[in-house]
């Protein structure tokens, strides 16, 4: 997983989202606060809509809003529902699988160390909440709304 990837930005979202729960805000608006295109932030959160972790509405008053309470919302959650995975794998998978066996036992090694790794990593995901990282962001919607500005 890059560290600037959909996570990242549906996080660094997440956390503004979370501190005013109720709130809608447009995408444009949630855009500038990871400074990229609100195409972007759509696509992302229409997967997290399609798991049922955020809620939109067309129209002039539309936009997004937390689905669920932010403490329920889990670092694991928004993880799994964009599809990531841990990468660094030795050549992505076997194109032969029967050509050489040396090949098939790294890949079955280094496939069983990832997979540890990251039922470790969503583990340790699963106890950390969108309200967690709110809580700990000086620069919430609230703020936002407060200065006029993200």
């Amino acid at each position: 997983m890059k560290r600037d990837s959909k996570l990242s930005l549906a996080l660094h979202i997440l956390g503004h989202m979370g501190a005013a729960p109720d709130q809608v805000v447009q995408s444009e608006t949630l855009a500038a606060f990871h400074a990229t295109h609100a195409v972007v932030v759509r696509r992302t959160l229409g997967r997290l809509r399609a798991a049922g972790l955020v809620s939109s509405a067309r129209g002039h008053a539309g936009g997004w809003r937390l689905a669920l309470d932010p403490a329920r919302i889990s670092v694991a959650d928004v993880y799994r529902a964009l599809g990531e995975r841990l990468d660094g794998a030795p050549g992505a998978g076997l194109q032969n699988p029967a050509t050489c066996a040396v090949e098939r036992a790294l890949h079955g090694a280094w496939d069983d160390a990832v997979a540890l790794a990251e039922a470790a990593l969503l583990d340790r995901l699963s106890g950390i909440s969108i309200a967690e990282l709110s809580g700990s962001m000086a620069c919430g919607l609230a703020a936002m709304h407060q200065h006029g500005s993200p």
